[in-house]
């Protein structure tokens, strides 16, 4: 190297030159430059990240205490005893409980603390050294999924940004969480950590449908939230961050690992002590979980009865409260109320043993096929298919008329796969329901008639396979099954209304004669008998057709039609368009119950409670209050009150009505120890088979028949063991009482021929109750020397339930009879729906082409 001073003096003029010292002045200027740009950058990202995160807060939806409790409760039903659960309704999502801090014991409060947010605490709702923690995780391991949310983030997140998914952008879930941060600080400036935590506990989602603390306790460990020992305290916690995962009954192993990390971090920030800690790690938890979910089995469908209870609350909510129809539902399965049903469990028991025992029903078993089909062909489209077509095709392929009927289960499910070959193409996909019941049906409703509570329903006979399903007991509106009343319809449109308003009288005297009606046919009683003269009370007991028609004619249809209406019979038919005909229920078949759409169970039962009742109609209730989820009362199930008959009418026709069970067609229903009112009805060709009746304490309405409308010939009295089984058990164990007669009814001995006071030895005299205002002051003439009663006494009427003869066929006894089987009945001024003589016999889903009939009431009614 040179050192010389020569290279010196050129090394330094090199440095000190006039270029070299503008290149240094140039440098400087340019990284002077360089930063006052970085500066500048600096400020503006500042501003512009301030103006981000500004817009984003001016975006964040306000939010209150109460926007941040959960969502979604369970409502739980009552029997009339007030504190037995008899259901629960829980739609999706709304399996929730609610318990307050206090319910809640310390040790699941902290299990949560310590795993979810361990300065809980400490923080203002936001926790920086955890952000700051799970930055450090994320950096340094490359994973960033260790979250710092705290509880009440947590929170904000479920009740106030439910709907939000992972599938959003970055930006959405940037704002989310800026969103979410800010919201907590605010939450928590108005609520203090006690509130916070509760609402917490009481909005996870712990697995298994199980929402909240108190749900997860039911169903993991069968027990209240406040008896949950420490270390199920920590399995439940330990479901919280992913309820799949850490399921407790499908991962005990995965729940495991995740509830001694709870344990452990309980531990470790003192919240128990190492003595409570090694018990709770020694405890065969697991085994217990798996032996209570073996016991909770898969949920049975609602009960009759609790399927009509929530139809009624909901069109109660919709009519008195003005909800929609949505909302409505909202609150019946997920809004957390309290509704207090009137079912009698005993009662209730009791109609099920008996509606279920096959020995009601000798030699009565078929089995009757429910069938719908929707499939979706290879191209897309869907076509829907019923139980009617599979009915079309027996018929067209075997030429049955029967075709859902069969002897076996095993037989109807075999004719179900033979017809899906007719309609089957490659590439098909089925969704398909198959209901098999036994027939023929039944029906039964137990109305306290003193209130119009409902004790007890079953719409079906066998065991019930769907909840909100075919319920043969009830329905409102176009839902339902109605089918024709027979001669339990008499009392209702023409011998009641007689009585109260036409003065009429017990000892009335109908000429019971052949009756030519208005159509010119004549009509018939059901035994071909004519019996002559013939009190109203022997024509109630032994059920005349001639003589209920001929009073109808006489009061007239639209009196009867108004009265029916009263007895609280919603069905009936003024006028109706059906196929280009027009059809209604003010004619002559009025009065004997053949009518256009047929009858509800439970109104029939409501209408002969009235009778029971001092003729004052209470309308049938299923619940006596409901109360919000807050405690508040939200409805009253008092129902209407009205008077339809004067209290002596109502005397009347239950005196009568006893006569019909002593010595008439309901002699199989007495009772060992109480009196018993009622009335028989038998449709055509013994399609449908009632008895209406009623005691002291209860009224009792029995329907029996097919649902697809066969005859039930083989056997008539399958109704009377299915009322006399119910409520000779009902009231086994009940005072004896008799039927009150009121002040406003005497007695009067009368001749039975004329009705007038009888004289003596010159008539044949009965005694009969009379109203004091209807009571008879002018004697009879007389008729000489005579004894006895001129009424015809037998008892082999059908409906006895002694004999069982074969009912006389007259071409001429019914109306205008529909080409698919329906029956008018009696006479049919208009004419008679052609899918189905009126609407008896609805089938759980729709029958085409040809309907399913079921008849009218006719000349072969009793």
């Amino acid at each position: 190297m040179n050192y010389g001073k020569k290279k010196a003096s050129q090394k330094q003029k090199k440095i000190t030159s006039k270029s070299a010292m503008q290149g240094k002045r140039v440098g400087v200027r340019l990284f002077k430059a360089f930063l006052l740009c970085l500066v500048v950058v600096a400020v503006i990202g500042v501003i512009g990240g301030g103006i981000f995160v500004k817009k984003i807060i001016a975006d964040t939806p306000d939010v209150s205490p109460s926007d941040v409790k959960p969502k979604g409760f369970t409502t739980f039903v009552y029997a009339d005893d007030g504190s037995t659960e008899i259901e629960r309704f829980v739609s999706s999502g709304s399996n929730r409980v609610y318990k307050s801090i206090d319910e809640i014991p310390k040790d699941l409060q902290h299990a949560f603390v310590a795993i979810e947010d361990e300065r809980f605490y400490d923080h203002n709702g936001i926790d920086l050294q955890g952000i700051a923690r799970a930055a450090v995780v994320g950096i340094t391991s490359g994973d960033f999924s260790e979250g710092a949310s705290t509880i009440t983030q947590q929170l904000i997140k479920n009740n106030v940004f439910p709907n939000f998914t992972k599938e959003k952008t970055f930006y959405d879930r940037l704002q989310r969480k800026l969103q979410e941060q800010y919201l907590a600080l605010q939450i928590e400036k108005q609520m203090d950590k006690d509130e916070i935590l509760e609402s917490y506990m009481n909005t996870i989602n712990l697995g298994q449908n199980s929402l909240g603390v108190q749900a997860a306790a039911k169903r993991y460990f069968n027990k209240d939230v406040s008896e949950l020992t420490l270390s199920e305290c920590a399995v439940i916690a330990g479901i919280t961050q992913n309820p799949t995962e850490y399921n407790p009954i499908t991962n005990p192993e995965d729940n495991q690992k995740r509830r001694n990390k709870v344990l452990k971090n309980m531990l470790e920030q003192g919240y128990i002590k190492q003595a409570q800690y090694d018990e709770a790690m020694a405890d065969d938890v697991y085994a217990r979980i798996q032996t209570v979910n073996s016991t909770a089995g898969e949920e049975s469908p609602y009960s009759y009865f609790v399927d009509a209870l929530a139809e009624q609350v909901m069109k109660d909510l919709r009519e008195q409260l003005g909800y929609t129809e949505t909302q409505a539902y909202n609150a019946v399965y997920s809004g957390g109320l309290s509704i207090y049903s009137t079912q009698n469990m005993g009662i209730q028991q009791i109609c099920d043993e008996e509606m279920n025992d096959d020995a009601n029903y000798p030699g009565l078993k078929e089995y009757g096929l429910d069938y719908a089909l929707t499939v979706t062909r290879a191209d897309g489209s869907v076509e829907n298919y019923s139980s009617g077509h599979i009915k079309q095709y027996v018929k067209n392929t075997y030429g049955k008329e029967q075709g859902l009927l069969y002897s076996s289960e095993e037989e109807a499910r075999a004719m179900v796969e033979e017809w899906k070959t007719t309609i089957a193409q490659e590439g098909d996909a089925y969704d398909e329901v198959i209901n098999i019941t036994p027939q023929p049906q039944a029906a039964v409703t137990i109305i306290d008639q003193s209130t119009g509570q409902i004790k007890a329903m079953v719409g079906g006979r066998g065991a019930k396979s769907t909840s909100l399903g075919l319920n043969r007991a009830y329905g409102t509106g176009k839902t339902g099954s109605k089918r024709q009343p027979g001669s339990c319809f008499k009392i209702l449109a023409s011998y009641a209304p007689a009585l109260d308003a036409c003065g009429k009288t017990l000892a009335t005297v109908i000429e019971d004669e052949p009756y030519t009606l208005k159509g010119g046919q004549v009509l018939r009683n059901a035994d071909g008998n004519y019996r002559g003269p013939v009190t109203i009370r022997n024509a109630i007991a032994k059920s005349v057709n001639v003589c209920a028609v001929k009073l109808s004619d006489e009061i007239t249809q639209e009196l009867g039609f108004e009265y029916c209406e009263k007895f609280g019979i919603s069905t009936l038919v003024k006028s109706k368009e059906i196929n280009g005909g027009i059809y209604s229920d003010l004619s002559q078949t009025l009065a004997l119950g053949g009518i256009t759409d047929g009858v509800y169970n439970y109104e029939m039962c409501a209408a002969y409670a009235t009778i029971a009742n001092g003729g004052v109609y209470n309308t049938p209730t299923l619940y006596t209050k409901i109360l919000d989820h807050d405690g508040n009362v939200l409805l009253e199930g008092t129902g209407e009150k009205r008077t339809v008959l004067k209290d002596s009418t109502a005397a009347l026709l239950t005196s009568a009505m006893q006569t019909v069970v002593e010595s008439g067609t309901g002699t199989a229903c007495q009772l060992p120890n109480m009196p018993v009112a009622g009335k028989t009805g038998t449709t055509t060709s013994n399609k449908d088979l009632w008895f209406c009746g009623f005691t002291p304490y209860y009224t009792c309405a029995v329907w029996g028949g097919y649902d697809d409308n066969k005859e039930c010939n083989y056997d008539t009295n399958f109704r009377f063991r299915l009322w006399k089984g119910i409520m000779s058990r009902v009231h086994e164990n009940l005072e004896p009482k008799e039927f009150a007669m009121p002040s406003s009814v005497e007695q009067k001995t009368v001749c039975s021929i004329t009705g007038k006071l009888a004289v003596a030895g010159n008539c044949p005299a009965i005694t009969e109750y009379f109203a004091t205002d209807t009571a008879p002051t002018e004697s009879c003439p007389g008729h000489g020397s005579t004894g006895g009663n001129t009424d015809d006494e037998k008892t082999d009427d059908p409906d006895s339930g002694t004999t069982t003869p074969t009912t006389p066929t007259d071409p001429n006894s019914g109306g205008t009879t529909p080409p698919n089987g329906g029956g008018g009945g009696g006479n049919t001024p208009t004419p008679t729906p052609p899918d189905g003589g009126g609407g008896g016999g609805d089938t759980p889903t729709p029958t085409p082409p040809d309907g399913g009939g079921g008849g009218g009431e006719g000349g072969t009614t009793q």
